[in-house]
């Protein structure tokens, strides 16, 4: 099996992926592009809250070192 045959297949292959055309729902395109009525989702219910974690501070503050203010050397 040369290269021939290989060469025929993906010849074949790619015209009838050129050549091919499903049928089209025109009317289902149409109201697609129209767009419906109803108003788009507000940018908020997309939006991640950030939790809230005030309540964790007080309770592993001692955990938690200060940052010295001179850079630490290697």
């Amino acid at each position: 099996m040369g290269r021939g045959r290989q060469k025929a297949k993906a010849t074949r292959q790619a015209r009838e992926i050129k050549y091919y055309s499903p049928a089209t729902d025109l009317s289902a395109l149409q109201s697609e592009l129209a767009g419906s009525k109803r108003t788009p989702p507000s940018r908020s219910n997309f939006e991640s809250e950030e939790p809230d974690y005030s309540e964790y501070v007080d309770k592993y503050a001692d955990l938690i070192e200060e940052e010295p203010d001179a850079p630490r050397s290697l």
